[in-house]
């Protein structure tokens, strides 16, 4: 099938599971899980901000697409209420039949620690013209249903079903399920990412591997990062507004346990890409959200 681009719920997702995306897995009730700011302590995920080259590594036969190409920019951390993420996209796309254009795209969030607010923005071009921007706010409610509404463009709301996370207790709940020698991890989210609403994805979480192995050595990338072990995961794509039994797309990751990905590999119909970690550094917790809390006695002062 023609594509014009590449589906920005799968580029923007791609990271957004890694760190953006319960830790109440059970009845599926993100708002249990209290602070979860607390849970991404106990497991160790690290603030960082990368940059990832993507190219093309496959088509099949049919495809229009000749060559894919570019590079995501992407951030994450903590702010002293919630979880800020910044992807950045640019992307040349060249066709057999048709000339090629450039998509640049720019897509940030806001989750709050307790897992129940959501705030995204996003901003599309092609060849230097805006085609389409996105914004909206999502909410889950007391008894774990929740609301998606869009105020660009206007009119467009979803219904989050019970058990509905955003990304980054999406990916909370995978570290979790990891942790726990688990094979397998299933939940819907919601990111923003496009107009198609909330997606059911599932997870096959594989061996361990050596993370870093993958990669160049290079004075761009932090080995401390890199050094947290890491599990092959492939995951699929469902969106829920789709009656259908096959994946949208599906997704291998190599995904570390402190919540950076070293390497990507995303499968759609007629063509696969790769995105690898060309670049990674820590950022700081300037509000110290992840800070360890000092033991204090009964009376609130600090034990030595």
């Amino acid at each position: 099938m023609f594509r014009l681009s590449i589906p920005r719920r799968t580029l923007f997702r791609g990271c957004l599971i890694l760190l953006g995306s319960a830790v109440c897995l059970q009845a599926g009730m993100a708002h249990a899980a209290g602070n979860l700011a607390e849970s991404v302590r106990a497991l160790g995920f690290k603030p960082h901000k990368a940059l990832y080259d993507i190219r093309l590594s496959g088509t099949k036969s049919g495809s229009q697409i000749v060559n894919i190409a570019g590079q995501m920019f992407y951030e994450w951390q903590p702010v002293c209420d919630a979880w800020t993420s910044d992807h950045r996209f640019n992307i040349l796309y060249e066709y057999a039949d048709s000339p090629p254009m450039r998509i640049t795209s720019d897509f940030s969030t806001h989750e709050t620690f307790d897992g129940t607010s959501f705030s995204f923005s996003s901003r599309r071009r092609r060849d230097g013209e805006v085609f389409e921007e996105l914004r909206g706010y999502a909410a889950i409610d007391g008894d774990g249903t929740g609301t998606a509404d869009y105020t660009m463009p206007e009119g467009v709301s979803f219904a989050l079903p019970q058990g509905a996370l955003f990304p980054m207790a999406h990916s909370i709940g995978m570290a979790e399920a990891i942790k726990a020698g688990k094979t397998f991890y299933s939940a819907v989210i919601f990111d923003g990412s496009d107009e198609e609403g909330p997606v059911e994805i599932n997870t096959f979480i594989g061996k361990t591997v050596d993370g870093s192995s993958v990669l160049e050595d290079s004075p761009n990338l932090d080995k401390a990062l890199l050094s947290s072990p890491a599990h092959e995961v492939r995951l699929a794509f469902f969106p829920l507004e789709k009656d259908t039994a096959a994946a949208d797309y599906e997704m291998n990751l190599v995904f570390h346990d402190n919540g950076v990905i070293s390497d990507m590999e995303i499968e759609y119909d007629d063509f696969t890409i790769t995105q690898k970690l060309i670049a990674i550094e820590p950022l700081e917790d300037s509000c110290n959200a992840l800070r360890i809390p000092e033991k204090t006695d009964d009376d609130g002062a600090k034990k030595g």
